[in-house]
């Protein structure tokens, strides 16, 4: 597996896409992705329908991270959302994904119950909260490897100088990048890149707050991992939307025919023939 601070030392930007499931970072690893982000609106949207809006417990991203780092050998970077509760919460959650195979973490400084960085109505913990999480999460990483991602949702709150101040104070605190959350323009973006000496995140939400830029661009800035956590979430939302409103209308699927994979195509992706010869291995074993 590769290993996410030496990226972080790289030249280049790394590309990070962000799933929801297994399947969908089996693919993501097929496509050669370096790294995958499992996405807590993602996770929410898809276990239970709704929106990312505090939803989410522990338990359930513990889970679904399990199940994304046994089906690929990429890094799995997790949102922790705000680690669910105080410092000790977030200890015992680093504990919890380094042992389910995750590659790092994102945690962020809202107030409980949280919302997706890109809504309206977040508030923010003082400082000196936040940085007692962060502080236990540094503390409870046994991996040298895994990275924390320390973000702050302070520009929606308490403007773009306040956000550049946590993420300086997060920086000097340990953590391996800082994430600004929902800068409104490039200017922005320009202005955290200048301030902040530390690898930094820039989140490409299709529809957000922030305008989308290419990855040069915005390494040119000094972002490093430029995410894209919810192009995948969509994608398959508007598929899923496309091809159960030709089989409602239509009665058939055979417009959209080519527009999905096929039978054989799928049982490639999941590798069903390595579990055909791992039966055919036991099968003989038994009888032998």
């Amino acid at each position: 597996m590769k290993n996410l601070k030496n990226m972080l030392k790289s030249k280049k930007p790394i590309v990070i896409p962000g799933v929801y499931d297994a399947l969908g970072a089996k693919i993501a690893q097929k496509i050669r992705f370096e790294a995958i982000f499992q996405t807590g609106y993602g996770t929410s949207a898809t276990l239970f329908g709704m929106p990312d809006y505090g939803f989410v417990g522990s338990a359930e991203t513990v889970n679904n991270a399990r199940r994304i780092c046994n089906a690929v050998s990429i890094p799995v970077i997790v949102d922790a959302d705000t680690g669910y509760g105080n410092a000790l919460s977030v200890w015992k959650l680093v504990k919890e994904l380094e042992a389910a195979g995750a590659g790092g973490i994102f945690l962020e400084d809202q107030k409980w119950p949280k919302r997706c960085g890109h809504m309206q109505g977040k508030e923010i913990v003082p400082q000196e909260e936040y940085t007692e999480k962060l502080s236990a999460a540094i503390d409870a990483r046994e991996n040298k490897d895994f990275i924390i991602v320390a973000r702050t949702d302070a520009r929606a709150t308490k403007g773009l100088d306040e956000a550049i101040q946590r993420g300086k104070q997060n920086k000097k605190t340990g953590a391996d990048a800082i994430f600004v959350e929902a800068p409104e323009s490039f200017e922005e973006m320009k202005k955290i890149g200048k301030e902040i000496n530390a690898p930094l995140v820039a989140n490409m939400i299709e529809g957000g707050a922030t305008p989308l830029n290419s990855a040069k661009a915005l390494n040119s800035l000094g972002f490093k991992i430029i995410l894209y956590p919810l192009s995948v979430l969509y994608a398959n939302t508007y598929a899923t939307m496309n091809i159960l409103k030709e089989l409602k209308d239509t009665g058939s699927t055979l417009k959209q025919k080519q527009r999905l994979v096929n039978f054989d195509q799928f049982n490639n992706l999941v590798e069903l023939q390595k579990y055909r010869e791992m039966e055919k291995k036991y099968e003989k074993a038994k009888s032998e």
